[in-house]
């Protein structure tokens, strides 16, 4: 019997951002067991810092995504075309022209969100682009959101039961654990951005400092505003912080920070998907502290593997690292509560499971 044929559009890194790296883990995951997988590589930007600036090349570039995307419908004549979408005015108007495509050919599209910002563009433009937003909605048999707190984000735009949930699901290798018996190793991999929370993270360390617990801070990520670098190296040389900052780690460094820490933090003040890093913490058996946003607390579970404190709150952070740095027994039991959750909801197999099952539904069903 012949797989079903998926046309798969995504960029793939880098720039290793949440997007690329989901497209990354769904072309080589288990899935092509049981689907005939096409991908179209959308990637323009070599670099973060590219984003967003709008060029007469890029637009060339896009214009041969468009003429590449036809060719591939008339060759391989898919069953169904994954698209994910932008939240970003510019971002979901090429988008559109990807879904109008998919419909020219008269096949089904599932739409894909990673993020949790969409109803607020859509609520904060003209009545022409939430005219777009309808109809090709109306194109679309269904859209996919990384947890049932973001279903609303499409409440009035999509049928309810054509909003489906997938989380991100990855299978990692983890190195044995080398925690060691000094201080309480915190770790914070992300990009270092205010709105990422990296400067509320260094300022509930310095009440750490200033409230005599020991501990140290390694940090890695691209600086991606010259500001929130500097005022973070002030923060760091003013209050004297044991902090060490890394570059961007790839994956075996990535996992061998997770391995020696004791406590992953990620408090992020705008809003978040389902962070790649929060999966990759609890695989890693790490407790956790995080804000509310997007579908963080689906995965972070106040008081089980974790704490959810207010966005812009570093006293918060401070109160629930101090509990954690002076009380090892109930660090010990959110690790272990990471990992049990990160195997029941969150593994490459889990993942795949839920999309196989999407895919089936739309295929069979419209």
């Amino acid at each position: 019997m012949r797989k079903p044929k998926i046309l798969i559009l995504g960029k793939l890194p880098p720039p290793f951002m949440g997007p690329a790296i989901a497209t990354e883990i769904i072309l080589n995951s288990k899935l092509k067991d049981s689907f005939e997988i096409i991908h179209l590589d959308t990637r323009i930007n070599e670099s973060i810092s590219e984003m967003g600036s709008l060029s007469l090349k890029k637009l060339w570039l896009n214009f041969k995504l468009y003429l590449r995307m036809f060719v591939m419908m008339i060759k391989h004549w898919p069953a169904l075309v994954l698209i994910p979408i932008s939240q970003s005015k510019g971002g979901y108007l090429k988008d559109s022209i990807y879904i109008f495509i998919a419909a020219i050919f008269g096949r089904k599209v599932l739409l894909h969100l990673r993020g949790s910002a969409f109803r607020e563009l859509y609520d904060k433009n003209s009545s022409a682009f939430k005219w777009l937003v309808r109809t090709t909605m109306r194109l679309s048999s269904g859209v996919i959101v990384l947890g049932q707190k973001l279903r609303p984000l499409f409440a009035g735009l999509m049928r309810d039961d054509r909003i489906f949930v997938v989380p991100n699901g990855g299978n990692y290798e983890i190195p044995e654990h080398t925690k060691s018996e000094g201080p309480v190793r915190l770790l914070y991999l992300s990009n270092l951005m205010k709105e990422k929370g990296i400067t509320d993270v260094l300022a509930a360390v310095a009440l750490l400092k200033e409230n005599n617990i020991s501990f140290t801070l390694d940090i890695a990520g691209d600086w991606l505003n010259a500001e929130t670098k500097n005022e973070s190296i002030a923060i760091i040389g003013k209050n004297e912080l044991p902090v060490t900052i890394y570059p961007p780690q790839n994956r075996p460094n990535k996992f061998k920070r997770m391995s020696e820490a004791d406590i992953f933090l990620f408090p992020p003040r705008s809003p978040e998907g389902h962070p790649w890093v929060l999966v990759e913490s609890m695989a890693s058996s790490l407790p956790i502290i995080a804000t509310d946003m997007g579908a963080i607390v689906e995965s972070v579970i106040d008081g089980e593997n974790g704490y959810i404190v207010n966005p812009g709150k570093p006293v918060e952070i401070f109160e629930k690292l101090k509990f954690l740095i002076e009380n090892p027994a109930e660090r010990a039991k959110m690790s272990q509560n990471s990992r049990r959750l990160y195997e029941a909801k969150f593994t490459e197999d889990r993942m795949v499971e839920n999309l196989s099952a999407v895919f089936n539904k739309i295929i069979a069903n419209g």
